[in-house]
């Protein structure tokens, strides 16, 4: 499990790897539900059109409002809703999870494989920062 050195909340139980690696897409995709692209603020991939680019937290937040998300306190499971985790390094997004419908979450790591966790803080530490932001809609 490569990933434990990494991120300080990671153990070898409490995380798997789910997939292999791929650069077809990265984490605010997979965070979004679509494993076609690469989504980045930057102008070389894809970004919603109705949301303004950029690397600010408010621009992802953004970006996932357009998919119907809300902000919430909670990452708890809850029946009916879908959830993502998103978060901030040195006042830059730097990551998304999205919760799956067992009450875990999976993450893209970058170009590498997917991995499932227990809960989103498992992946805070110097590579991401920390989670700034929950947000939920009604499930798809």
């Amino acid at each position: 499990m490569q990933w434990v050195s990494k991120f300080p909340g990671l153990t070898q139980g409490n995380h798997r790897k789910t997939s292999d690696a791929t650069t077809t897409y990265n984490c605010i995709a997979w965070a979004a539900g679509d494993d076609t692209r690469w989504w980045s603020h930057d102008g070389f991939y894809y970004w919603p059109p109705s949301v303004s680019r950029g690397p600010s937290p408010a621009h992802l937040v953004n970006v996932f409002r357009t998919l119907g998300y809300d902000e919430t306190l909670s990452s708890d499971l809850e029946a009916g809703l879908d959830k993502v985790a998103l978060y901030e390094k040195d006042g830059k997004w730097s990551h998304a999870v999205r919760q799956l419908p067992n009450g875990r979450w999976t993450s893209k790591m970058g170009g590498a494989e997917d991995i499932e966790v227990d809960r989103p803080e498992s992946l805070e530490g110097l590579e991401y920062g920390k989670v700034f932001a929950l947000m939920q809609r009604p499930a798809c």
